[in-house]
């Protein structure tokens, strides 16, 4: 085991050329740098994140939406039990082809369009009510404005956010401040929340997205911390939240049916996410990781890892880019995004 632990934390690979663990082990007094146990602390405040959101939908959220008239709305039409259909709705198809149709329309003699029928209610079933999804919205459109106001408030007095060569003078050997500590392990504690509740969370049309978006973002954040490169990976923190927590705002409005409202804040949205997530992000968050910090510091190792998964995540910029643009159009032709809210980001 302690062969493993050598192996993973080789210094050659997480830190830069003449830097060892031991140069950070042991700071000045009064002086604290980032490690790698600190990040195991997130793994409770996921399970108390969580437990907050339950409180959270359960006392505000949906006293909210009785106020405006969201209600749990039963189904109208239920499926018939029955264990045949039933087996293939869990294990093969939700949505069955010609070919399946006719094959259980032989097998339990009925009619083909029974058959369809049968799967359509059953599908309605399992659709969340209107009230389910206005809770949840609620929730993270809650969290993501808290997070990033503070984000904002605490970015505000950084000297990085205006000069982003800051991320790197005096790399590694860059002091944890309190502030600096809590918005990352909260925000860590979050992601790692999500990850635990997006397999009982609503399932959206971006939900493969969303996946390796909460996978590289725990990873980022867990490898920017481990190594110390906590000034740039709070500037990636901030532009993502920049724009979540209007999404979310949206689909309340679209919920509540306040359509123009709803309208004005996925435009708005929309504004926000291409201005953060396809400028800023690459011409500010890129420029300083790929160029700056290559100029301050030089390439080594985990330098090349940590860049590939910020390339990622601009990868996924582009393809959610793509949707709400698709979006955007359809909202043009039918003049209203009503309905069509069905992405995370």
């Amino acid at each position: 085991m302690a062969a493993l632990s050598a192996w993973f934390w080789n210094e050659r690979f997480w830190l830069p050329h003449n830097v060892t663990w031991a140069d950070l082990a042991d700071p000045a007094p009064g002086v604290e740098y980032p490690k790698a146990s600190h990040l195991l602390s997130a793994l409770p405040l996921a399970l108390g994140i969580f437990a907050v959101r339950i409180l959270f939908e359960r006392f505000i959220a949906r006293p909210c939406a009785f106020l405006l008239h969201i209600h749990a709305t039963s189904v109208h039409w239920r499926a018939t039990p029955n264990p045949v259909l039933e087996k293939v709705f869990t294990s093969i198809t939700k949505c069955p082809d010609w070919r399946h149709l006719d094959g259980l329309s032989k097998q339990l003699d009925w009619d083909v369009r029974k058959v369809q029928q049968w799967f359509r209610h059953r599908r309605n079933q399992d659709k969340p009510s209107v009230l389910t999804k206005f809770c949840e919205s609620m929730w993270r459109s809650t969290f993501y404005l808290c997070i990033f106001t503070y984000g904002i408030r605490f970015l505000w007095q950084c000297p990085w956010m205006w000069d982003t060569h800051h991320c790197w003078y005096n790399y590694p050997y860059q002091v944890l401040t309190p502030g600096l500590y809590h918005y990352y392990v909260t925000e860590l504690g979050f992601y790692w929340s999500l990850m635990f509740s997006q397999f009982t969370d609503i399932k959206r049309k971006d939900f493969p997205i969303m996946f390796i978006h909460h996978l590289a973002t725990v990873s980022l954040i867990s490898f920017s911390y481990a190594n110390n490169m906590l000034r740039v990976g709070s500037l990636v923190m901030c532009v993502h939240d920049a724009s979540d927590f209007i999404l979310e705002a949206a689909k309340l409005a679209n919920y509540a049916k306040y359509q123009r409202l709803c309208d004005f804040l996925f435009v708005l949205f929309a504004v926000v996410f291409f201005i953060t997530r396809l400028v800023i992000y690459p011409l500010r968050i890129l420029n300083t990781t790929l160029f700056e910090s290559w100029e301050i510091i030089g390439p080594y190792p985990s330098w090349w890892l940590f860049n590939s998964l910020l390339l990622v995540l601009q990868v996924l910029h582009v393809i959610w880019s793509y949707l709400i643009a698709g979006i955007a159009y359809k909202a043009l032709v039918r003049g209203k995004v009503s309905g069509m809210l069905d992405i995370d980001r």
